[in-house]
């Protein structure tokens, strides 16, 4: 068994809680669909936001899709000039017998520009 890191990232359209709990939600449905988890598969997961997101906790979202037992962390990105605004990060520590290779890492709505590089899913 191995610990291995999935990152996703999302935009919202603007600093509401519906917008951050919509987009979250659906990035976390997608790396967990992509990547065959259960919730017992995730060992903790680290949530970032940019600056101009502070109307909520996207670590809600995990927890209303039913991650009780998962340690959830929210913290702020590194505002660097003209980077992509709005933008929610995740990255998933998860136990599995599959390699870094095969780990599925899903970058949506405006997200996709981070990393064009790899699959975008």
């Amino acid at each position: 068994m191995y610990c291995r890191g999935i990152r996703g990232a999302t935009t919202v359209e603007r600093n509401t809680k519906d917008a951050i709990f919509e987009a979250t939600t659906e990035l976390l449905y997608a790396m967990v669909q992509k990547n065959e988890l259960a919730s017992e598969d995730i060992a903790s997961a680290i949530f970032t936001v940019t600056a101009d997101l502070d109307a909520d906790f996207p670590a809600l979202a995990a927890r209303k899709l039913g991650w009780t037992e998962v340690p959830l962390l929210c913290t702020r990105e590194i505002p660097v000039p003209g980077s992509l605004g709005l933008c929610v990060r995740i990255l998933l520590h998860v136990n599995t017998l599959r390699s870094a290779a095969e780990m599925q890492h899903i970058y949506q709505r405006n997200a996709v520009v981070l990393r064009p590089d790899i699959g975008i899913n």
